[in-house]
């Protein structure tokens, strides 16, 4: 498919259609890779630096947990950052390094450009750029959760697959963000599909909308979920890596936009006990050239084997890449929520598979075009870092292929209405109920510590340790309410 400007940045990208539709042909993304694609888009952003008065000119990164990192350079010393990168402590960076290895250099990635013309004022516009993070010598750093998510793809790319993802984004906006743990307030009663007339929400999803838009990042729906302030805000379908850069650009975004209409925006995966939490559901599929390797058009459920096993994958390895794909404590208060009578449990808790149970873990949409067939994993909460989810999650569907893992049947009752007894005898094995228990399942596991590399999975599961050390000591309000007065 042919490219298309954005309107307001002049950055050639790929067009990107909806859930009907195959996403468009991206072109190759790698600062590292000095062809002369690369250099017209370094021309192309220093000559739109002095056209556009951009005055600050952010590099972004993130952490082994996913917190994006920043640093803001002048337009004057871009020329030389292209070349050279920026310098910084790795060592002060969750998960990068240890204090004798801490020079680390940030590379800016041109094809990431993006100006944020919301932000401009008197002092001109701003923009940024995504960065690979690199030794001094110039090799990837194997902290880096992009260099993470770049070498599933190539795994993928050497078997002929392209892997793409279409997120669904839930959060909250809240009136206040209560730093003493006390319970915030959502800024709606509202619920889901509502047309809130409460005008904080609804405007601030016309403007959030608009701000990703301009800045070349396609929105496919936005409306009110389920719970009292809860937002959802669905992204078009990209490459991996892109997708993975447009939700941390979404986040940020979603929460300077909030800012400005005097709301927050939370993206804690449970901040109240009897609501729904906040997930990210994930459409994948794999496409073999312009061919969705998902799709058979002879086979009954028209699901081609590499699904099948791709699928088999996904359920085969859950357990041992939950901690991955919800990390916090937080998380699984999300996926084993208190159980309300007047409530209809859809949390992905259970590893199994179905076409319209929205209580699988995986689910297979109904679709029309063959080339979208996919699969939508339902277990992703909105805090996860999006580049090492996807990274193991693509993982685990490549083991799929290559093992010819077998498809079991799938699951089309409501697995949460089921009894334990029930759920057993079915084979329907529960996601760890804690983060104690994803740290354990995840430690010993090979292809979730091949996928990160030794590095990041070392780091990851010390620093998930510590979490639950400190949180499982924290005397709680649970506490202090139940057995005080004992």
């Amino acid at each position: 498919m042919a490219g298309r400007r954005s309107r307001n940045v002049g950055v050639t990208r790929p067009v990107e259609t909806g859930r009907s539709g195959r996403p468009g042909v991206f072109r190759r993304r790698a600062c590292d890779v000095r062809g002369v694609a690369v250099d017209r888009q370094q021309e192309f952003v220093l000559r739109t630096l002095e056209e556009r008065d951009i005055r600050f000119v952010r590099l972004w990164f993130t952490d082994v947990l996913g917190t994006l990192k920043s640093v803001s350079v002048a337009p004057a010393e871009l020329e030389a950052a292209f070349e050279e990168g920026i310098g910084f402590d790795g060592s002060a960076i969750e998960g990068f390094a240890r204090v004798f290895e801490s020079d680390m250099v940030a590379m800016p990635d041109p094809t990431t450009f993006q100006v944020f013309p919301f932000e401009g004022g008197v002092s001109g516009e701003s923009a940024r750029m995504f960065c690979d993070v690199l030794l001094p010598d110039g090799s990837p750093s194997w902290a880096d959760p992009r260099h993470v998510l770049r070498r599933a793809l190539s795994r993928a790319a050497d078997k002929g697959f392209t892997f793409y993802t279409h997120p669904e984004i839930e959060f909250f906006l809240l009136e206040n963000g209560p730093q003493d743990g006390s319970v915030p307030l959502p800024v709606d009663t509202g619920g889901y599909f509502e047309h809130t007339t409460h005008a904080v929400a609804r405007d601030f999803r016309r403007q959030a909308v608009l701000a990703l838009e301009r800045i070349g990042i396609s929105v496919e729906f936005s409306h009110h979920e389920v719970a009292p302030g809860q937002q959802e805000i669905d992204l078009r379908y990209a490459d991996a890596l892109t997708t993975a850069d447009n939700i941390m650009t979404f986040r940020h975004v979603v929460k300077e936009v909030a800012l400005s209409t005097g709301v927050q925006a939370s993206f804690m995966p449970k901040p109240f006990t009897d609501q729904p939490g906040s997930g990210m559901h994930t459409h994948l599929s794999l496409f073999e050239g312009e061919r969705n390797a998902f799709h058979d058009a002879e086979d009954p459920m028209k699901l081609s084997k590499v699904a099948k096993s791709f699928i088999a994958g996904l359920l085969m390895h859950a357990r041992e890449y939950t901690a991955v794909t919800n990390q916090w404590v937080n998380s699984y208060k999300r996926l084993f929520p208190l159980a309300l009578p007047d409530r209809i449990t859809e949390s992905p808790a259970y590893v199994c598979w179905g076409h319209l149970n929205r209580s699988a873990l995986v689910r297979v949409p109904a679709y029309g075009k063959p080339n979208s067939a996919r699969v939508e994993v339902r277990s992703l909460d909105s805090a996860t870092n999006p580049y090492l989810a996807f990274a193991v999650m693509l993982g685990a569907g490549l083991k799929g292929i290559e093992e010819g893992y077998e498809l079991p049947p799938g699951a089309e009752d409501d697995v949460w209405s089921l009894s334990s007894a029930e759920r057993k005898a079915m084979g329907y094995e529960a996601l760890p109920e804690n983060l104690a228990e994803a740290i354990d399942v995840m430690s010993g596991s090979e292809l979730v510590a091949e996928v990160l590399g030794e590095h990041v999975f070392d780091f990851f599961l010390r620093n998930k340790r510590a979490e639950w050390e400190q949180y499982r000591r924290e005397v709680t309000p649970y506490e202090r309410q139940r057995y005080l007065s004992l």
